[in-house]
C-alpha cells in the first residue's frame, strides 16, 4: 500500500477484500457445512467478522443507523453476550438461509457504510483505534477460515484439496542444534509501537532463567520415530489427561496422517492427500503430543517467556499453506510456520484490566483451562504475526497448524 498504508479506510478495503479471496475457491456447499463444533462455516466467518463492523463501529455512530437484516444480530454473534443473545457455536452449520449471496451483499453493504464513515470522520482515534480491532480481529478469522475448511474438506474421503496447485517442493532440512539464551530480567509484553491485543499488556518484568531453545520446529520424520518408538504406548511419557486420549483411540498420530498398507505415511494438506514430507515440521498436534515427545527427547517444551525473549529479533516471515522446512541455520521457523505450544497456562498478566463493556469480552474471560501457543502459522495473514502476540487453546485442540520446539 506503500505511503497510503496508514490511510483506514485503504486497510480497511485491503482487509476485507481478502477474506472473499480466501472463499473463492470454494463451492456455496463448502461455505455452509460445519465439521466439528469447534470449528465454523467459511459463511459464518464471513458474517460474523461484518457483525462486528456493524455492531461496533456502525451502530453507535451512523447517523440514522439500520440493520442490514435485524435476525443476524443473534445469528452471527459469537460469545458477545453484553451485546445479547446469540445462535449456538454447535449448530452454526444448520444455518443454510442466509445463503452465501446474502451474506456476501450483508458484506458488500457494511463495507460501503463503513468507508463512508471513514471518509467523513477518518481523523477520529477513537473510531481508527476500533476499525483497527475489527481487521485484527477479521485477520484472525481469515485464519480460522483457513484452518476450518481444511479439517471439512479432510472429512471427505475424496480428500478434495482446497488448492488446486501442487505443494511446493521443500529442500533438505537444517540439522537441529541448540540456542543458548543467558536469560536475565526480561522485558515481556507488548513494547507499546503498533497494535496489540489487550491480553498483550500489561508490559512487566519477569525473570527468564538460562536456557536453550532447539534451532528449528521438530520434523516429520523426527515424530515418526517417536511413533515407531512406541511413543503412543508409554504412559510414562503423557500428563494424565493425554493418556486418557490415548487409551480411548483419539490420538494415535497427528491430526491428518493417513496411514497406508506397508507402513507408508501420507498427510492431508490445503493442497490434498500428499506422500508425508520428512522434512516439514510435524504440525497439528495436541499439546499433550508436544509435552510427550518433548519428554521422549529429554526436553520439554518452552515457557511463554522464554519464547519470546528468544524471539525478540528474529524477523517476521510468513509462510504458503503448509509448513516449509527449516531453510537456513541459527533460530529458525519462529513465525511463518507452525504455532508452538508452551508449558504456559493462558492467565492475565500482572496488572491486566479488560476493558469496559462488550469488547472487553475479547480475550480476558477466556483466561481458563488453556494453553499459550506463540509465534504464527503458514495460515497466519501477512503483518498479523508479532513477538508478544498470545494465541491460546485447550491442551487437546489440533485442527491449528500447532507445532512442536524444544527447550531445555
Amino acid at each position: 500500500m506503500g505511503a497510503n498504508e496508514h490511510r483506514p479506510e485503504l486497510e480497511f478495503a485491503h482487509v476485507r477484500q481478502r477474506s472473499t479471496h480466501l472463499a473463492e475457491p470454494l463451492s456455496p456447499e463448502d461455505c455452509c457445512a460445519q465439521s466439528m463444533p469447534d470449528t465454523s462455516p467459511v459463511k459464518w466467518h464471513l458474517a460474523h467478522t461484518t457483525w462486528f463492523f456493524e455492531t461496533f463501529i456502525l451502530e453507535p455512530r451512523e447517523q440514522g443507523f439500520h440493520p442490514f437484516h435485524p435476525a443476524f444480530r443473534v445469528l452471527f454473534n459469537s460469545y458477545y453476550n453484553n451485546v445479547g443473545d446469540k445462535h449456538p457455536r454447535p449448530r452454526r452449520g444448520l444455518l443454510t438461509r442466509p445463503a452465501l449471496a446474502e451474506v456476501l451483499a450483508y458484506r458488500q453493504d457494511v463495507d460501503r457504510r463503513v468507508m463512508r464513515l471513514l471518509a467523513a470522520h477518518g481523523q477520529d482515534a477513537e473510531l481508527a483505534a476500533l476499525v483497527q480491532l475489527g481487521l485484527q480481529h477479521e485477520q484472525q478469522h481469515q485464519e480460522l477460515l483457513l484452518t476450518d475448511v481444511k479439517h471439512l474438506l479432510a472429512q471427505n474421503p475424496l480428500y478434495p484439496a482446497y488448492h488446486d496447485s501442487p505443494l511446493p517442493a521443500s529442500h533438505p532440512a537444517q540439522p537441529l542444534s541448540w540456542i543458548a539464551f543467558d536469560g536475565g530480567l526480561a522485558e515481556i509484553g507488548h513494547e507499546g509501537r503498533g497494535f496489540s491485543f489487550d491480553n498483550e499488556l500489561p508490559r512487566h518484568r519477569q525473570y527468564v532463567a538460562p536456557f536453550a531453545l532447539a534451532s528449528r520446529l521438530v520434523t516429520n520424520a523426527e515424530y515418526r520415530e517417536f511413533i515407531e518408538a512406541g511413543g503412543y504406548r508409554d504412559p510414562d511419557l503423557w500428563l494424565a489427561e493425554g493418556w486418557d486420549k490415548v487409551c480411548s483411540g483419539e490420538l494415535r498420530h497427528p491430526l491428518y496422517w493417513v496411514e497406508e498398507e506397508g507402513g507408508a505415511w501420507r498427510e492431508f494438506t490445503l493442497h490434498g492427500l500428499q506422500p508425508l514430507d520428512p522434512v516439514r515440521p510435524v504440525t497439528h498436534v495436541s499439546m499433550y503430543e508436544a509435552d510427550a515427545y518433548a519428554r521422549w527427547r529429554g526436553a520439554r517444551l518452552p515457557t511463554e517467556a522464554e519464547w519470546e525473549f528468544a524471539a525478540r529479533d528474529v524477523a517476521l516471515a510468513c509462510g504458503d499453506l503448509h509448513p516449509r522446512a527449516a531453510g537456513t541455520a541459527g533460530l529458525s521457523q519462529m513465525f511463518g510456520e507452525c504455532w508452538q505450544w508452551t508449558s504456559s497456562s493462558y492467565a492475565p498478566y500482572p496488572g491486566f484490566a479488560p476493558a469496559p463493556g462488550a469488547l472487553g469480552e475479547y480475550n480476558g474471560k477466556f483466561m481458563v483451562n488453556q494453553y499459550v501457543l506463540r509465534g504464527s502459522s503458514c495460515a497466519t495473514p501477512h503483518g498479523h504475526a508479532r513477538a508478544s502476540y498470545r494465541n491460546f487453546f485447550p491442551a487437546g485442540a489440533r485442527w491449528q497448524f500447532t507445532g512442536i520446539r524444544l527447550a531445555r
